[in-house]
């Protein structure tokens, strides 16, 4: 069987968005026009009364008018033919409730990895008419990669991020920015740093990550600074981060989304199979960075 690379985030639901709202936008979800196609979940499969619960479905690219080319026996020629609801693409997807943690399909040419959140995110709001809700789909990244990028620069330059209100887990080395954002009761934060310093932003990030990648139980022995909290916990899924420095003099920009955590599986996968393997990464990705509730 085909195999294809599924990419991992996480659900962030705001205003009146809570965990049933999406759950059931996603099972019972609108169609949204955007261009000369309409989007919508198909091949729905419930299973939050399971033993372990997530919802899997596809997000289906169509033409409501299509067109395809068929043979024409009689004139031995080729026609165009009308197709109703033609499907363009679609992608297999996994909502985990327990992590708000979503695994989806990339799609060449039809629906790609940047693609998939906002025609989700846009379904999902559509659902309740945009009326107080707003959904983002935020990447998880690698943290293997995206240090791998950061170790490469000398010098860093600006350091930004904006961040929401975890639900239900949180990383421990975030901890302070996460009981900071509660205590504001704000729907998001937003920081950004910037240094005209020879030396560039005093930053302990690459240090943060190298240690807990080592050992899941770390525990440094200051608080990580507000900005430092704030890329962590965009690297956790919780937001979108931006890092620039300069690597020999030569700018470089790395973004926890362009580091997003994969795996190959079925292109036309099986929702239980699909479920386990998506169970499975979610839950070492909660390990291995020692995440509670």
């Amino acid at each position: 069987m085909a195999k294809g690379r599924y990419y991992l985030g996480r659900v962030i639901k705001l205003g009146l968005l809570d965990q049933d709202k999406l759950m059931n936008a996603i099972v019972n979800s609108p169609v949204v026009e955007i261009g000369k196609f309409d989007w919508t979940i198909t091949d729905v499969v419930d299973a939050r009364c399971e033993g372990f619960q997530f919802i899997f479905g596809k997000l289906s690219k169509y033409a409501k008018n299509g067109h395809v080319k068929i043979v024409d026996e009689n004139s031995k020629s080729q026609i165009n033919a009308e197709a109703p609801n033609l499907l363009e693409a679609s992608s297999p997807f996994i909502y985990l409730p327990e992590y708000s943690g979503l695994s989806f399909l990339h799609v060449w040419n039809g629906i790609q990895a940047d693609v998939f959140p906002k025609r989700f995110a846009a379904i999902i709001e559509k659902a309740y008419d945009g009326f107080f809700v707003n959904c983002e789909v935020e990447s998880v990244a690698d943290y293997k990669e995206f240090i791998a990028k950061l170790q490469a620069i000398d010098v860093f330059t600006e350091m930004s991020a904006k961040v929401y209100p975890p639900n239900p887990m949180f990383g421990r080395l975030w901890e302070s920015l996460n009981s900071y954002v509660r205590k504001r009761q704000v729907a998001d934060v937003s920081i950004k740093e910037t240094s005209m310093s020879i030396n560039g932003i005093n930053t302990e990030i690459v240090s943060l990550i190298r240690n807990i990648i080592d050992d899941p139980l770390y525990q440094p022995a200051f608080e990580p600074d507000i900005t430092d909290a704030a890329i962590l916990m965009a690297a956790d899924g919780y937001g979108a981060g931006k890092v620039t420095g300069l690597d020999n003099g030569v700018e470089v920009i790395v973004k926890t989304a362009d580091t997003q955590k994969s795996f190959l599986f079925d292109a036309d996968p099986e929702p239980y199979s699909l479920a386990r393997e998506s169970i499975e990464n979610f839950s070492k990705i909660k390990n291995d960075r020692n995440m509670g509730h």
